[in-house]
C-alpha cells in the first residue's frame, strides 16, 4: 500500500524589474521542476505585483506566486528550496506543509467561498446599509412628530384645565 500524497504550498516573490515573460518563465521553472519530481500541481496562483511590507534588496514591490502541490514525500523540498535560494530572480520564498484544514481553506478560496467580495455582494451590502439608515432617519422623524403632537395635546389639556 502506497503512502498518501502530502500537500504543500510554496510561495515566492519574483523580482519586479524582470519583463513579464521572464517573470512567468521563473514561475513556470518551478512548476516544471515539481512536475518532474513526480508532484501533482493542484493550483498556481499569480497574485500579481504587490507592495512589500519592508524593502528587500532595495526593492519595495514584487510579483507574488503561490504553487499548491501534492508530493509523495517531503524529500524534494530541500533541493527545491536550495534552487530557490540560489535563484537571483527570487526575492523571498516560503514552503509550507498543509494539513487537512489548509487544504480545505485553499479549496474554499478557489471556489469563491472565502476572500474577495464580488461587486454584486458589495452593492447588496451598500443597499442594505442605506435602507437601515433611511429607516433610522424616518423613525427619528416619526418620533419628532409624535413628540410635537404630545406637546400640543398637553398644551390643550392645560388650557382646558385653566
Amino acid at each position: 500500500m502506497s503512502d498518501p500524497m502530502k500537500n504543500y504550498e510554496v510561495n515566492f516573490i519574483v523580482d519586479p524589474v524582470l519583463s513579464g515573460e521572464e517573470i512567468k518563465a521563473t514561475a513556470q521553472t518551478y512548476v516544471d521542476h515539481l512536475k518532474n519530481e513526480g508532484c501533482t500541481i493542484v493550483h498556481v496562483d499569480e497574485m500579481g505585483l504587490r507592495q512589500l511590507a519592508y524593502p528587500i534588496n532595495k526593492r519595495t514591490s514584487g510579483v507574488y506566486y503561490c504553487i499548491e502541490f501534492e508530493a509523495p514525500n517531503g524529500e524534494l523540498i530541500d533541493p527545491m528550496e536550495l534552487s530557490l535560494r540560489r535563484d537571483e530572480r527570487i526575492i523571498r520564498f516560503l514552503t509550507v506543509a498543509l494539513d487537512k484544514h489548509g487544504v480545505k481553506y485553499n479549496a474554499d478560496k478557489r471556489a469563491g467561498k472565502i476572500g474577495k467580495v464580488t461587486k454584486k455582494k458589495k452593492k447588496e451590502d451598500r443597499d442594505n446599509r442605506d435602507r437601515r439608515q433611511n429607516k433610522k432617519r424616518s423613525d427619528k422623524g416619526d418620533d419628532k412628530k409624535a413628540a410635537k403632537e404630545e406637546k400640543k395635546e398637553e398644551a390643550k389639556s392645560e388650557e382646558k384645565a385653566d
